[in-house]
């Protein structure tokens, strides 16, 4: 009767291990079908199924079937093909690190949640915010004004933001320096010239991105006998009813070895020259500008040479208003914003957040991931430093679905289904004989 229990329960446990194998089977074929609906999915990551034996102690002679167990890990580190495409924000992560993103539900909330992905198709919003078709708006660093990046902290999300554009945003900037390099005929300032003066209107940006000008006059120092070599530089201001802003007194060399170049300046009306830099700074209607006429011996400012008026180049800073045009992402996770008077100001930075273990992180919906305790502390990091890859923009990550392999693996798990349940079938009919020895 012994024997006979023993033979049972060796039975019993070959129904549990085929009732089990059932299982894992019909959770592999799970993961296989998720993987191949999703294998058109951007940015999605295949998950894959693992099977662990479990073994039952026996005593000599014996063997109790223990079965199969399952477990199965989403591959996130798995990186897919990226896609060329014609929209400038979207992204793709070529390498490790993940793009900060949220749920356009949150927006109204006072904290929003970070997640994280891989890939997405972004586009501005009603309101300006860059979202995808999935609902996820971006996040990132506000620039400062003049485009730098604020000190913030990396291992927290505190000091991310969703992105937002004013598409429809008018921009300016103010001209605060100028450069004049030209050419004064050395003949002007002979005895018995004419005098003319040489005029120049220069045309500036003032603080509300309105054209104004600085109407510059070079006006030659005539002497009775011999040559003067020097010119008086008389700078008008027409946002200030037309009033002097600066006038200085130039005087040049006429030495063999930097004949034509200043001399020396002397001011006037105006701040004072600094022959450090070569710069004068006048007081026009809106603050102070600087204006670089050329340093002391240098060739490269205002000279004088030959007989001819030459205004050989004028740059200057400031811009017309302009509006939004477009808006690219670089490689750095910057982001710049294009406008149709040729101005572009970086606004935004997009971080890469890498982290210990990726494949820890939870999944959710829409390609996205949350941070766990499996996955460890995360760290933000800019694109390309660090342990990270870059931002590729005009770009999606496609899915790491291998449909071939996939088909393969349904073709061995519907064999091992049917194999398992021909081994329920099996200790069905010898626990019939089991029964039938009563008879």
């Amino acid at each position: 009767m012994m024997q006979q229990k023993g033979v049972s329960m060796t039975i019993s446990s070959s129904l549990n291990a085929g009732v089990a194998a059932l299982s894992a089977n019909a959770s592999r074929l799970a993961t296989i079908s998720d993987n191949i609906a999703n294998s058109s999915t951007y940015g999605y990551k295949r998950v894959e199924t693992d099977f662990h034996a479990l073994v039952n102690a026996g005593g000599r002679g014996k063997y109790s079937a223990g079965g199969v167990r399952t477990t199965t890990q989403r591959l996130i580190d798995q990186r897919g093909s990226l896609v060329s495409t014609s929209n400038s924000t979207d992204l793709a992560v070529r390498g490790r690190g993940m793009l900060p993103v949220m749920r356009s539900s949150q927006l109204a909330l006072p904290q929003q949640d970070m997640l994280l992905a891989t890939t997405g198709s972004f586009r501005t919003d009603e309101e300006g915010y860059l979202k995808s078709e999935a609902g996820l708006v971006l996040m990132g660093w506000r620039a400062n004004p003049d485009g730098s990046i604020p000190n913030l902290p990396r291992d927290t999300s505190d000091g991310l933001e969703p992105v937002q554009l004013s598409v429809n945003q008018l921009s300016g900037a103010p001209t605060t320096e100028m450069v004049l390099r030209m050419n004064l005929p050395a003949t002007a300032t002979e005895a018995g010239a004419a005098g003319d003066p040489q005029p120049l209107s220069v045309e500036y940006y003032d603080n509300l991105g309105k054209s104004e000008n600085l109407q510059i006059e070079l006006v030659p120092t005539v002497p009775a006998t011999g040559v003067s070599n020097e010119w008086t530089l008389v700078m008008r201001d027409t946002a200030s009813g037309g009033a002097i802003v600066g006038e200085y007194t130039l005087t040049f060399s006429d030495a063999r070895t930097d004949g034509g170049t200043l001399a020396a300046v002397s001011a006037t009306t105006g701040g004072a020259y600094d022959p450090a830099t070569g710069s004068v700074v006048v007081n026009v209607a809106g603050g102070p500008m600087e204006i670089n006429i050329g340093q002391i011996g240098a060739s490269d400012g205002i000279t004088q040479l030959s007989d001819k008026f030459a205004p050989v180049s004028i740059t200057k800073d400031g811009t017309a208003v302009g509006t939004m045009s477009r808006v690219e992402i670089d490689e750095n996770g910057y982001v710049y914003a294009f406008f149709d008077n040729g101005v572009s100001r970086r606004v935004f930075q997009i971080p890469l957040i890498d982290m210990p273990n990726p494949n820890g992180l939870m999944a959710l919906d829409s390609q996205t991931y949350e941070p766990s305790r499996e996955s460890g502390t995360y760290f933000l990091w800019d694109a390309g430093d660090g342990p990270t890859g870059d931002l590729v923009s005009f770009a999606r990550e496609e899915s790491t679905t291998d449909v071939a392999s996939e088909l393969t693996a349904m073709i061995q798990t519907q064999r091992a289904y049917s194999s398992s349940a021909k081994v329920i079938q099996t200790v069905d009919e010898m626990l019939q004989e089991t029964t039938n020895i009563k008879r």
